[in-house]
């Protein structure tokens, strides 16, 4: 039986925990500015699937790349870090 390819993991704070069963994930990157060199910050948010509604806004978490569960999300929680 073959494996199956290695899935996306990223590590983000949740910003919004409104919806039912699911968040809002700011996922923040360092990059090198293509003129100026300097590094700078990009952030991405993201909605994540919480299946039992147990993260709240602040928590750091673990996302992982999963197939689409609706219109926004690609991404499921795996688990909650601090």
């Amino acid at each position: 039986m073959e494996a199956r390819s290695k899935r996306k993991e990223r590590i983000g704070t949740v910003v919004s925990d409104k919806m039912n069963k699911s968040i809002v994930v700011k996922i923040e990157r360092t990059t090198k500015h293509p003129i100026y060199k300097r590094v700078i910050k990009k952030s991405t948010k993201v909605m994540a699937h919480d299946e039992k509604e147990e993260a709240n806004v602040g928590d750091r978490v673990r996302i992982q790349e999963t197939r689409p569960l609706s219109k926004n999300k690609r991404w499921r929680l795996v688990e909650i870090i601090k």
